[in-house]
């Protein structure tokens, strides 16, 4: 008979009252459904959080919507790119050897810290289960590529070790990037043992989406918005948008509306003003489940990336599926292993900091006919309703774990 109860090892678990991330909240809430138990381990400090887990204990257990959580304390840093950092992976891993609290199950240890590998196979062998290493971001070489730090520095060797244990170790590699099974099979894996499973969306009820009224007296009237929702930061190549905002300063009937927040925040909003431009609006950060009410007022949505040698293994941006969901038509300059948009067939995709060709865009969408920008919609929420709901995920990872 099956163990119907799953443990998920990786301190970087949030909640709905934590803060990112929630992709195993998510698969957690509808496994439950499906007749599972499920163990969240975490750490109890994580630069996602945007409230941090009351703990007093080197483990802490808490129950969230019918979720075990176990809550390893570890130490605060000062950024995401500090040594402390990596301080507080070293404490995570050393603590779960401690664990008492987990009964039978199998295990998934998900990336980027590799440390908890070997804790994730010995309690697997413990419970006569299998192990499973779940890949969402590919560490050291993400900090090769693009932190720029030498293969062979210490802390680089030191995690490939790690690496290489999960890879041919791991029952099965579950991986978020859908093109990076021949990098999993130069440092160990076996062909059969990979899996994709990408990031996904929790499905509520449409009639529920409404725009805040707070929210809705912000965004420009009788134009065409293009927008963009979630962090503002230097990987989301924000000036692109900027640029294509000044090239259209005389299409007045179009406005671009970003919300969130994030360090280049202040920095384009103060180049937004030295291009004296009228047609671009910041808005402030949303809650989570505000997003898709902001979406269903704006006509078109943007996501961009800026490039990075190591998107060649594919890329599952969140924000995307939102996008999908809300049934927005979605402009893509992403260059990646993969292109979410033309798989949908959703949008255009156009090549990164090409602005003339974003501007066409944006104007070739604006041209279209309502029902012709349905289209696209529709065809977004039928692809991502089809391949990304945390519930098909769910099962799928049922699958995986039980075959």
């Amino acid at each position: 008979m099956s163990i119907k109860h799953i443990t998920i090892i990786n301190q970087y678990i949030g909640s709905p009252y934590h803060g990112m991330e929630y992709r195993h909240y998510y698969l957690a809430k509808n496994l439950l459904q499906q007749g599972y138990k499920v163990t969240l381990v975490s750490g109890s400090y994580s630069h996602l959080f945007s409230e941090a887990p009351q703990v007093e204990e080197n483990i802490t257990r808490e129950i969230i919507d019918g979720i075990e959580y176990l809550w390893v304390k570890t130490p605060k840093y000062r950024s995401s790119k500090s040594v402390g950092r990596i301080w507080n992976m070293l404490v995570f891993a050393w603590r779960l050897k401690f664990i008492k609290e987990i009964s039978p199950s199998h295990i998934i240890v998900s990336s980027p810290s590799l440390f908890p590998v070997k804790i994730g196979r010995k309690l697997a062998d413990k419970f006569k289960t299998k192990f499973l290493f779940e890949v969402r971001d590919i560490w050291p070489l993400t900090l090769i590529e693009l932190s720029n730090l030498s293969p062979f520095h210490p802390l680089v060797i030191y995690m490939r070790y790690y690496e290489k244990f999960a890879y041919r170790r791991a029952d099965k590699i579950i991986s978020l990037l859908p093109t990076a099974k021949k990098h999993y099979e130069s440092l160990g894996m076996s062909s059969e043992k990979f899996v994709y499973l990408p990031n996904g969306i929790e499905m509520d009820s449409r009639e529920d989406i409404i725009c805040s009224s707070h929210i809705e007296k912000q965004i420009p009237k009788d134009k065409f918005v293009i927008a963009y929702s979630g962090t503002i930061g230097i990987a989301n190549n924000l000036d692109y948008l900027i640029d294509a905002a000044y090239a259209c300063k005389n299409e007045t009937d179009i406005a671009f509306v970003l919300v969130g927040q994030g360090g280049e925040k202040e920095r384009l909003l103060q180049r937004t003003k030295e291009l004296n431009l009228s047609n671009i609006y910041f808005l402030s950060p949303i809650k989570k489940n505000e997003v898709l009410g902001f979406l269903s007022v704006v006509d078109v949505a943007f996501i961009s990336l800026l490039p990075e040698k190591i998107f060649r293994f594919g890329v599952s941006p969140n924000k995307i599926f939102d996008y999908m969901y809300a049934k927005k038509p979605i402009i893509w300059a992403i260059e990646a292993g993969n292109n979410l948009v033309k798989d949908a067939e959703c949008g255009i995709s156009v090549l990164l900091n090409d602005t003339e060709q974003l501007k066409d865009a944006v104007i070739k969408l604006k041209n279209m006919s309502s029902n012709e920008r349905m289209e696209l919609g529709e065809n977004g929420y039928n692809f991502v309703t089809r391949y990304h709901s945390y519930k098909m995920l769910s099962r799928k990872l049922i699958e995986i774990v039980e075959g």
